[in-house]
């Protein structure tokens, strides 16, 4: 009796749960994740875009990218990208000549801020892209950000 029991809460519960997840938006958001892995496991940045939908991004000096001229840690290089075109919908950043080169990717609900402020990994002096997806579609920029080693600053 006590077992039957046990089974009929566990699957009231996890029907309960299948409810709740669709019901809070978080199955779009697992199902996007799942499109994204492709981009996160290209190794070359074209592959990359590909990936992710952007056929040609235009520059754009809307964006403002912060990033040192010369990383003594290539392991924890601190960058800050701030978006001001509208309908700013993702930050994307890619580190070109990373064994794979999308870093991270951020997603900006209407009415928020587009800034993100990070650490990456560089792997070695490289271009460091910040792609931005808007509605009327994808921008960058993009700065040469140059890896010593040894921490020798040089």
């Amino acid at each position: 009796m006590m077992l039957a029991r046990r089974r009929f809460l566990q699957r009231l519960g996890h029907t309960g749960l299948a409810a709740l997840t669709i019901a809070s938006g978080l199955l779009p958001r697992l199902v996007r994740a799942a499109d994204t892995r492709a981009a996160f496991a290209a190794e070359a940045l074209a592959d990359a875009l590909k990936a992710l939908g952007i056929a040609n991004p235009t520059k754009s000096d809307a964006i403002r990218f912060k990033a040192p001229d010369i990383a003594e840690n290539g392991a924890a290089v601190p960058v800050e990208v701030e978006s001001t075109l509208p309908g700013t919908r993702e930050i994307l950043l890619l580190v070109e000549k990373n064994p794979h080169v999308m870093s991270a990717s951020f997603s900006f609900p209407d009415g928020t801020d587009a800034y993100v402020a990070t650490r990456v990994k560089v792997a070695e002096s490289s271009l460091i892209h910040a792609v931005v997806k808007t509605d009327a579609g994808a921008f960058y920029t993009d700065r040469l950000v140059k890896v010593t080693l040894g921490g020798c600053g040089g």
